[in-house]
């Protein structure tokens, strides 16, 4: 009888000893996904990685909605001239999307787990166009709202509303609200974006949408504040290269507009 109970403490202490090399390389994966998705761009790695960590813990909610993040990262990225390249584009969306869905069903009460779906679900409404896929657009706002609700400090969540009203609002106010979407204004947009830009004020992006929204409205002394400051801000996104290019070709073709 002894001999039995020893040997079930052995097992015991085999056990949790595996499962804590388990929790430690699914965190070194992560933490290594992560490095490459943030700071050294490397999608494709940072998605080996995360699938890594998936396999090791398939219902890891951080796992699941980073998952999301670097499909719609890598969905960006792809050419999209030829039909078959358009519908890989659209499988990356979609694979996104699943993701998120896995990470929302984990964790009901996670703010990025909606986040994500709200972003995944605006790509595929984008790529298949935002009038034809209403009910997409709609499931963006409502996914944002909750992700803002469940934390206010979501300062992606506050973007992607503030891009999904200004977005809507290129259409006429007559238009928008026959199809259900005349909840959509400049003036939420705007303050969607500020409030991004408050919670992050170094990310390029919410200043340089921030800014196009504000020369639709013909505000161009906020519009030149916001894109001036572009240039003098860190790289935290691949693209940002290309968005402070963008942002001083908007200044030079406003730089003699009246504030």
């Amino acid at each position: 009888m002894k001999r039995f109970f020893f040997f079930l403490l052995s097992l015991v202490f085999l056990y949790g000893f595996a499962l804590s090399q388990s929790n430690e390389k699914l965190k070194q994966l992560i933490a290594e996904g992560d490095e490459y998705s943030e700071k050294k761009f490397d999608n494709y790695k940072a998605l080996e990685k995360y699938l890594e960590a998936y396999k090791i813990d398939p219902k890891n909610y951080d796992v699941l909605w980073k998952l999301s993040k670097v499909y719609v990262d890598i969905g960006e990225h792809l050419p999209a001239n030829t039909k078959e390249e358009k519908k890989k584009q659209l499988e990356t969306y979609e694979k996104a999307l699943e993701y998120a869905e896995l990470a929302i069903q984990v964790n009901p009460n996670g703010s990025m787990g909606y986040t994500r779906r709200a972003i995944a679900l605006g790509r595929i409404a984008l790529f298949k166009g935002v009038w034809e896929s209403i009910d997409l657009v709609k499931k963006v706002k409502e996914d944002c709202e909750k992700a803002i609700q469940l934390d206010p400090n979501n300062s992606v969540a506050y973007y992607v509303l503030a891009r999904t009203h200004a977005k809507l609002c290129e259409k006429p106010k007559i238009i928008r609200s026959a199809l259900g979407l005349g909840w959509a204004s400049y003036d939420e947009a705007i303050k969607n974006f500020e409030k991004a830009i408050s919670l992050r004020p170094t990310f390029i992006m919410y200043r340089l949408d921030a800014g196009k929204t504000y020369i639709e409205v013909k505000n161009y002394k906020k519009a030149k504040e916001h894109l001036s400051k572009i240039a003098e801000l860190p790289t935290e996104d691949e693209d940002d290269p290309q968005f402070r290019k963008e942002a001083q070709e908007l200044l030079e073709k406003i730089k003699d507009k009246a504030p």
